[in-house]
């Protein structure tokens, strides 16, 4: 369980209350929303997924074992789990227990109400042929593909939809297991790439093999996949910040095995940038992993799914790669406890690319870069509503329309944050955020891993500016619209001055050239007036720092 479980879940119970009765059961495929109380009710410790996946009638059949703490008076343990799986037998404590399906839901009767403190523990026997992905990551499940040489080629993607498209689970992004096992067999010679560590691979009868891995650590449960194909491996070490070893493979087909040689070297350098800029790689412990995927990829927790082609276009670099990698900070070991504040995985990730392309290729990159990142933003709702969401409510509008803003907009919120209070503020801000305590940064066992939210980035921006910033985030998070910045020249004189939508408080400062001269001019009350020598040439935000209207 992640610090702030408990008090998360506490909270939730007080507000929504939680006995015996039965809530409505979840009809949406959607991940997260609002918490059932049947299940904020308990917190998952441990899963252990036993699967077997048969590539030549594309079927699982396996059995889903979890152990929880109960938080709340328990009769029910509430699974999700998508209704194309059909479940067989449930077990409790070892013995058959009755269960029920609601909707996309396994309801298991627990016989009497577990109490607060102790522990219960279900297996679900299940197996079906899973949904597959009609559009992954994003519309998810399962990808039957084949390789050139027609072998199976095989992922598992739920962006949005989460992880009970294939096993039952508790999907909700407040609820991590301390740890989980993956027993995955499969027919010869076919390879599976998983999360965390290679326990072993065991052969079974009929030319079947089982391939054991387990992850130490916390982990999401959309972060859990399993990637099956005849793999080449390319393998190598990185000697991370902390002077520790740890082992890097690239799970890739034979017949791209060269171009992921050529990949690999980057692998290790953009590992060497988020560890400088962010700190340790977060799962040292286990291993950092990539593998070859029939769908552009994902931020599957130290198995990083790649569908890239291999190529450094248009960004000068592999940014496919750049950016899942970065999810094993803002996503895997900083997770979003509701996706209302979803920005912070995919905001967080698209600009550190954009710092990677300063760091790289210069200043001017660097704002070619965010001036891309800045004609994708929509503004159709905020980036970061109070109130719960789904997945798929914080990557469409209303009337279903994609919206990519918590990629860009949220990128360029951090854009526009690191010229407010300064670079170097900035980037603390930035480790600080990834590891509170520095103390946290030589731990390798999970500890680091927390939940945060919107509020947390505010308190962390604010302790590195030294000052109030509920302003500046009330404004570009909690609703849509952009602040719009009117300058206006009169004689000697310019004008500056800030139209806030619900005229809210916006001492954003704005930087002037007059001249050759630049000035960052403070406008305490969203307005100031610059004196301008006769004839100058004026440019507001000549660098293209603000977030603003277009004019």
């Amino acid at each position: 369980m992640r610090p702030g479980a408990v008090a998360f879940v506490g909270l939730f119970l007080l507000v929504a209350g939680c006995g015996g009765g039965r809530a409505q059961p979840r009809t949406s495929l959607d991940s997260g929303g609002p918490l059932q109380p049947e299940q904020a009710a308990y917190d998952v410790t441990f899963y252990d997924l036993a699967l077997r996946v048969d590539p030549a009638d594309r079927a699982i059949d396996g059995v889903l074992s979890v152990q929880a703490d109960v938080l709340a008076p328990l009769p029910w343990l509430v699974l999700d789990l998508d209704t194309l799986l059909a479940v067989s037998a449930v077990e409790v404590d070892g013995q058959p227990r009755p269960f029920e399906r609601r909707a996309g839901q396994v309801w298991i009767d627990l016989g009497r109400a577990y109490a607060p403190g102790e522990a219960v523990r279900a297996a679900v026997h299940y197996g079906g042929r899973p949904r597959v992905a009609e559009r992954p990551p994003w519309a998810g499940g399962f990808t039957w593909a084949r390789t050139a040489d027609g072998a199976p080629w095989i992922a598992t993607s739920v962006q949005l939809q989460g992880a009970d498209l294939w096993w039952p689970c508790k999907d909700h992004p407040s609820d991590e297991p301390d740890s989980m096992a993956l027993h995955i067999t499969v027919p010869e010679p076919l390879v599976v790439a998983s999360n965390g560590r290679l326990r072993g691979v065991v052969p079974e009868d009929a030319g079947w093999r089982t391939y054991h891995w387990f992850v130490s650590t916390p982990i999401n449960t959309y972060g859990v996949a399993l990637n099956i194909a005849p793999y080449d491996t390319i393998e190598g070490t990185y000697t991370s910040i902390t002077g520790e070893p740890v082992p890097v493979t690239f799970w890739v087909l034979p017949e791209r095995l060269e171009d992921g040689r050529r990949l690999f070297p980057q692998v290790l350098d953009h590992l060497a940038f988020y560890e400088r800029h962010l700190g340790p790689y977060p799962f040292r412990a286990d291993k950092y992993g990539v593998a070859h995927t029939p769908f552009l990829g994902m931020e599957h927790q130290t198995i990083i799914a790649y569908g890239s082609n291999f190529r450094d276009e248009p960004y000068g670099y592999d940014w496919l790669h750049h950016h899942e990698l970065g999810h094993e900070w803002w996503g895997n070991l900083v997770t979003v406890r509701d996706w209302k504040d979803f920005w912070i995985h995919e905001g967080f990730c698209t600009y550190m690319q954009a710092l990677y392309t300063e760091e790289r290729f210069g200043a001017e990159r660097y704002r070619e870069a965010m001036r891309g990142y800045r004609a994708a933003i929509r503004n159709r709702q905020p980036l970061a509503p109070r109130t719960p969401r789904t997945t798929t409510q914080m990557v469409a509008d209303a009337d279903g329309r994609t919206d990519n803003d918590i990629y860009y907009k949220g990128a360029w919120v951090l854009h526009t944050l690191r010229f407010l209070i300064g670079d170097e503020a900035f980037r603390i801000m930035l480790r600080r955020l990834a590891y509170p305590d520095p103390a946290l940064e030589a731990s390798t066992d999970g500890r680091a891993c927390r939940f945060v939210s919107t509020d947390d980035v505010v308190a962390v921006a604010e302790a590195r500016a030294g000052r109030a910033l509920g302003w500046f985030f009330e404004v570009y998070l909690r609703q849509p619209e952009l602040p719009r910045l009117h300058a206006e020249v009169d004689g000697d004189a310019l004008t500056l001055r800030w139209e806030v939508p619900g005229n809210r408080p916006f001492p954003m400062p704005v930087e002037v050239q007059i001249g050759t001269e630049r000035r960052r001019v403070e406008l305490p009350d969203g307005r100031a007036q610059v004196p301008i020598p006769e004839g100058a040439e004026v440019v507001v935000d000549p660098d293209g720092w603000l977030l603003r209207a277009d004019r």
